[in-house]
């Protein structure tokens, strides 16, 4: 195991420049870091799958960091549930989530209807609805559609929205909200 202390670099040194020039290159990311503060330095997302049956309540940032082992169980709960296929979820859509899910004041776990999609998957769907884009997020691990049966898509909507930390989605005629990590817009009814 290499001394990191050698070349005058830490972990946490680095953690700290990522996190400054993150926000520095999304300066609208940092309205869904501030709601997250204040949790005892711990961010947690609770959801489950009905197409899998799988639930995951977790705790995925403590003290300034991620845990690289929760990380992997989110990939993989996230996963294309159709082929198994799975990818680096980007952890700006969790925080968005969890950022979100706070602000709602709610206990109850998100229900994951999508969350990573394969091309093959995504095309699929795409045949089938016009309301799945062509180069969506969900193929690149960046975006997640949700349900709570405690609360509305308007009000999950306006949640995520007032995080202004990526795109928002409402599809009340399916009862799910998208939320993403890309350009912060909104869209639906």
């Amino acid at each position: 195991m290499t001394d990191q202390r050698t070349y005058g670099v830490t972990r946490r040194g680095l953690l700290g420049v990522f996190a400054a020039t993150a926000v520095m290159a999304a300066p609208t990311y940092s309205n869904a870091f501030g709601l997250l503060k204040g949790s005892g330095d711990i961010r947690r997302i609770r959801m489950y799958s009905g197409r899998t049956g799988e639930s995951l309540d977790t705790i995925y940032w403590i003290d300034g960091e991620y845990v690289p082992e929760v990380l992997k169980e989110i990939n993989y709960f996230m996963r294309d549930w159709r082929s198994d296929d799975t990818t680096r979820i980007d952890m700006r859509t969790i925080d968005i989530m969890a950022a979100s899910h706070r602000l709602m004041d709610v206990s109850e776990p998100y229900m994951l209807l999508s969350g990573y999609r394969s091309a093959k998957t995504n095309a699929m769907l795409r045949s089938k609805s016009r309301g799945v884009a062509k180069n969506s997020l969900h193929m690149v691990g960046q975006a997640a559609d949700l349900r709570l049966k405690s609360r509305s898509v308007g009000q999950m909507a306006k949640a995520a929205v007032a995080c202004a930390s990526g795109g928002v989605g409402k599809y009340s005629r399916s009862n799910f909200v998208h939320m993403d990590c890309g350009p912060v817009r909104s869209w639906g009814g």
